[in-house]
């Protein structure tokens, strides 16, 4: 078992990286609010990694927090839903508001996810909430957003980034593909980032 991987940042796709580690480079599949949070092509990254094993294919599903990895391992027991859904499901929705949703019994919220309808929505509820607690999940809350504070910086900066180009017209794998050929320093400006990243258009 792959527990992370702690190696420069390769290639960035629409759905995946490459994390090189010790001159091999590892396809890992990331969430798609993930791949907006990573740094620059080049920079050192850990990824905890989720390696996942069938008849016809192995896989490595990759995570930037230890909460997305559990959250992702809890998806995947629900009947009907597997790592591509799980992390369909992550891309739309965070691991705290899933929890909430789950212990508030929100179909509404989780079947906003790509290809999770209101039956499964109902199954993930039925077969997850008692896996949760109110209280954990607001202490839960509480780490990921210190977390969240703690990292942000570049990352909201690209974050941003990639917002202002989506409401400019640009696809979210456009916009993505043009903020990670700027180089982003940390004393920049959102606008400033912005203005660079029309410049490479």
């Amino acid at each position: 078992m792959i527990s992370y991987l702690k190696g420069e940042l390769a290639e960035v796709k629409e759905n995946y990286v490459v994390v090189e580690v010790g001159n091999i480079g590892y396809e890992v599949y990331l969430p798609g609010s993930s791949i907006m949070k990573l740094p620059s092509r080049g920079s050192d990254i850990k990824v905890y990694t989720y390696l996942h094993v069938r008849e016809d294919a192995i896989g490595l599903f990759g995570f930037l927090t230890k909460d997305d990895l559990e959250m992702f391992k809890l998806l995947i027991t629900v009947n009907g839903i597997g790592p591509k859904g799980a992390l369909g499901i992550l891309s739309a929705i965070s691991a705290d508001d899933i929890r909430f949703a789950v212990l508030a019994e929100d179909t509404k919220l989780i079947a906003k996810a790509p290809g999770v309808g209101n039956k499964t929505a109902g199954k993930l509820i039925l077969e997850l909430k008692d896996k949760f607690k109110l209280e954990t999940a607001f202490e839960q809350r509480f780490i990921n957003q210190e977390e969240q504070l703690s990292g942000s910086g570049i990352f909201g900066k690209r974050e941003e980034a990639v917002q202002a180009l989506t409401v400019l017209g640009y696809s979210a794998s456009e916009a993505l593909k043009i903020v990670n050929q700027v180089d982003i320093k940390e004393d920049m400006t959102s606008e400033e980032i912005l203005k660079m990243c029309l410049k490479r258009v």
